[in-house]
């Protein structure tokens, strides 16, 4: 009796829908604004009339859209500062401080060389400046994190505090203006040392670094031998180590190009947008960036829309001040 041998069935491709990745950006969306909006009632405020309010000076017109995308365009460079030691198992809190490292190194070296180079030249020297002011002050969090086995997020944290107080120092002393009337600001950006704006609006051209530093960083991440030593550090350390690998190098320089990302972020802030040194220049990006890594699961890409999100909450808010007189929101510390 001859038996008969059915052939396989042929498998069914099911294309995933990243259901729960939808649901977790619409709860992170809209659970914010239905709480806000409860708020605004027991305030007596009407919410459709302050969201609309919210929506226009945002998104209403040109100038509003520079605004979000000149605030983005840091959030979303501390972002990647948190996103990429996250794929080694690290917490990086601290682009805060790498954030106001990198704008005081380009404040010093845009003090030194004032106009002695074009700004084709001057522009990529204050990019490395910035960079090399991130890395080295996230350095130091790497070595606690390597030699001495501290937390990096405790360290990154606290590291945030002292690197505001070393830029208080210098803009209250050797940066100081001494044309600034006794206000501790430093001495104002050459053109040279400036980013272009676009057409009539303070929308510059540093923003674009923001998108292609993330499209780097996702290529690196995904497509390449780095990301995928990245990939088997964070997945096990141990089992890297027996592989071969340098863990603790490696989680190293994945603190520095973190930090030289943060450090791009405060050259930005202070060559396009300031145009000079502060004691609170960049105070708060560095948190929202980090903010904005989580809500985008620490995704190269992703994040750059959670950036852009929060930005328009951040320059809507500021609106709100002005148009709807509400009030500032006070600090918790």
């Amino acid at each position: 009796m001859q038996e008969t041998i059915a052939a396989p069935a042929k498998p069914k491709i099911k294309l995933a829908f990243p259901t729960r990745a939808v649901l977790r950006w619409l709860g992170l969306i809209f659970g914010p604004l239905f709480i806000f909006a409860l708020f605004l009632l027991t305030e007596g405020a009407d919410p459709i009339r302050t969201f609309r309010m919210m929506f226009n000076s945002a998104l209403g017109d040109r100038y509003g859209i520079g605004e979000v995308l000149i605030q983005a365009a840091p959030f979303a460079l501390a972002a990647l500062a948190t996103a990429i030691p996250a794929r080694v198992r690290l917490v990086n809190v601290g682009a805060e401080g790498q954030l106001a490292m990198g704008a005081l190194t380009t404040t010093f070296a845009a003090v030194f060389l004032k106009d002695t180079f074009p700004g084709f030249i001057t522009i990529p020297l204050l990019i490395v400046a910035g960079a090399l002011g991130g890395a080295l002050w996230s350095s130091l969090a790497g070595t606690l994190r390597i030699r001495f086995q501290l937390n990096e997020t405790i360290s990154t944290l606290l590291l945030n505090y002292v690197a505001f107080l070393v830029l208080g120092y210098f803009v209250h002393g050797i940066l100081r203006d001494p044309d600034s009337f006794n206000w501790p600001f430093s001495p104002p950006f050459v053109d040279q040392a400036r980013l272009a704006t676009i057409g009539d609006t303070r929308l510059h051209w540093g923003v674009f670094l923001a998108p292609i530093a993330a499209i780097i960083a996702w290529y690196l991440i995904s497509r390449t031998y780095i990301g995928l030593r990245l990939r088997v550090v964070g997945g096990n350390p141990e089992a890297a180590r027996r592989a071969g690998y340098n863990v603790e190098r490696i989680q190293f320089w994945v603190f520095m190009a973190a930090g030289a990302l943060a450090g791009v972020a405060g050259m930005i802030e202070v060559a396009g947008v300031e145009g000079r040194l502060r004691p609170i220049t960049g105070v708060g990006y560095g948190y929202v960036g980090f903010l904005a890594a989580w809500m985008a699961n620490h995704h190269p890409l992703w994040l750059l829309g959670s950036a852009v999100l929060l930005a328009i909450i951040s320059v809507s808010g500021d609106a709100l001040q002005i148009t709807a007189n509400y009030p500032p929101p006070r600090s918790i510390f």
